[in-house]
């Protein structure tokens, strides 16, 4: 394993290199069709480099885990905007979650709806390309738009552009409190227009997510943050809004249940393959319903924009989704699932011709050789 602890040594081994190489941060997200190749890992290459709770802004090396640095916002009272997912329960797998890692996979929770993605929240990188060049762009502050955007270039790319070294966010301040609404007993329909409503309000929804098979039956979950007084009358207003749709109660531990909607725990303690599926939120129902058929379970994040599906090992659910007499709009990424079934299907939803065709000519002016995790979104 190669294992750089410095940006120049990371950059001296690719331009050596002429065989793939498998980046890895801190190893905990398996996604991806399998790389053949010696393993590159950025652990090393660790440290929060300038933290302004002021300016609202943080500076970290790749292979810093996200705990350390949501320990230093922490102490500020300040956080990662994205509500970052954790894959470790879902993979059964140990070690630390890097940044570098979230950039990569442009990781994103379910303050997504209201804060963006990892992406929006990014506003510097530095990395090494395939031919051991150190490119940086961005900078470290909101405004810097000179040149090339490699920053939103770089976060989803996973390794495949270059080896980020260095990361540079935007931070925002916690929230005063808390409050998450649940409405009980709803079908998924239902629910995703419950959902729908408390999105279209004026009342700045921070989580929007529908459990089908919740603690008690079904559970269609609303959160808002804030001021202690602006969450307490937003709740009065969103619980006599969702109050049309059915039995509304306050959830007892509402952090508790995001990280759970975030790290896709109700489907992470069984067997099977794992689904990310990205729809419009009105096409969700029928795809859930479709699943379910197919022997699945599910449940939807982003007002019903985002499915989370788990099916029986092996089956191709992209297929079964493209079969439908309904065409399929979206994009059904296969996160977890044996390496066999990851290395005989397209892991990723397959882009059109010309985007295809603009990710290759990307790659070979990136990575020209073809090192770095070569085929992982084939």
């Amino acid at each position: 394993m190669l294992a750089p602890t410095s940006e120049a040594e990371l950059a001296g081994m690719i331009a050596a290199a002429e065989a793939p190489l498998r980046v890895r941060g801190g190893g905990t997200r398996p996604i991806g069709k399998p790389v053949a190749g010696e393993v590159l890992s950025t652990a090393a290459l660790s440290g929060i480099g300038l933290y302004e709770p002021g300016a609202l802004t943080v500076v970290a090396q790749a292979g810093t885990p996200v705990a350390e640095i949501e320990a230093a916002l922490a102490a500020e009272r300040q956080r990662l905007p994205f509500e970052p997912m954790d894959h470790r329960g879902l993979f059964g797998q140990e070690g630390a979650p890097t940044i570098g890692g979230v950039v990569a996979g442009n990781i994103s929770g379910p303050r997504r709806i209201q804060a963006g993605a990892c992406r929006d929240s990014l506003i510097g990188v530095r990395f090494v390309s395939g031919e051991g060049e150190v490119i940086k762009n961005g900078g470290r502050v909101m405004k810097n738009v000179t040149g090339y955007d490699l920053v939103k270039l770089m976060a989803g790319s996973y390794g495949t552009l270059g080896v980020l070294t260095e990361v540079s966010f935007k931070v925002l301040p916690q929230p005063e409190t808390e409050a998450t609404l649940v409405v009980h007993g709803l079908s998924d329909a239902a629910a995703v227009a419950a959902l729908s409503a408390a999105l279209g309000a004026p009342y700045e929804v921070t989580g929007a997510a529908h459990l089908p098979a919740g603690a008690s039956g079904p559970e269609t979950c609303v959160r808002i943050e804030g001021f202690e007084a602006s969450v307490r009358y937003r709740s009065d207003k969103l619980r006599a809004l969702l109050g049309s749709y059915g039995e509304v109660t306050l959830s007892g531990d509402g952090p508790a249940l995001w990280q759970a909607v975030r790290d896709v725990a109700p489907l992470s303690g069984s067997e099977g393959d794992i689904w990310r599926i990205s729809v419009k939120p009105s096409d969700g129902p029928a795809l859930g319903t479709l699943i379910s058929g197919l022997g699945g379970a599910v449940y939807y994040d982003w007002g019903g924009g985002l499915i989370w599906a788990r099916v029986p090992d092996g089956l191709d659910l992209r297929a079964k989704l493209a079969a439908r007499a309904e065409p399929f709009h979206g994009h059904a990424t296969l996160i977890r699932a044996r390496e066999e079934t990851r290395a005989a299907r397209p892991v990723f939803q397959p882009e059109p011709a010309p985007l295809a065709a603009i990710q290759t000519r990307l790659r070979a002016q990136f990575d020209p050789k073809g090192l770095l995790n070569p085929g992982l979104m084939a």
